[in-house]
């Protein structure tokens, strides 16, 4: 099975916006979830990425995560903790995916080689505007 989802604007700040790959998923972590979320694939990104917030508004609690994670690239000075989280995609199955949870808010939600990309396969199609997925399907 393959998804097919549009980029979409993101503000760059200054009144620009740029398209980007935004995922739109939801998360679920020891009973709480966020519905209707949006994640930005990043092919470059090493790891999938939790702004602080988002944890927190999920029922994370920052001391109880106790495994360390270091950051690297532009998040290399903020403290990180791994979550390990449920997502669902569209129509696939839910799988569990492994944050670096930030302790910053300054980071979009990012998903990542490790281990987004060991769950989904990404075509991206920029001059159409669409990116599509499927289920690597272990």
């Amino acid at each position: 099975m393959t998804e097919q989802f549009p980029f979409l604007p993101v503000s760059a700040g200054r009144g620009d916006s740029f398209l980007m790959p935004m995922l739109p998923l939801s998360l679920s972590f020891k009973g709480g979830e966020l519905a209707h979320i949006h994640g930005l694939i990043d092919s470059g990104a090493t790891v999938n990425v939790l702004p602080y917030s988002l944890g927190i508004r999920l029922g994370a609690v920052w001391e109880a995560q106790t495994t360390l994670v270091k950051l690297t690239g532009n998040l290399a000075t903020q403290e990180a903790r791994a979550l390990l989280a449920e997502a669902r995609v569209g129509g696939f199955d839910p799988v569990k995916l492994v944050f670096a949870w930030t302790r910053s808010d300054s980071v979009p939600l990012l998903l990542g080689q490790v281990n987004f990309f060991e769950e989904f396969n990404v075509s991206f199609r920029r001059a159409q505007r669409v990116f599509e997925i499927d289920s690597v399907g272990k």
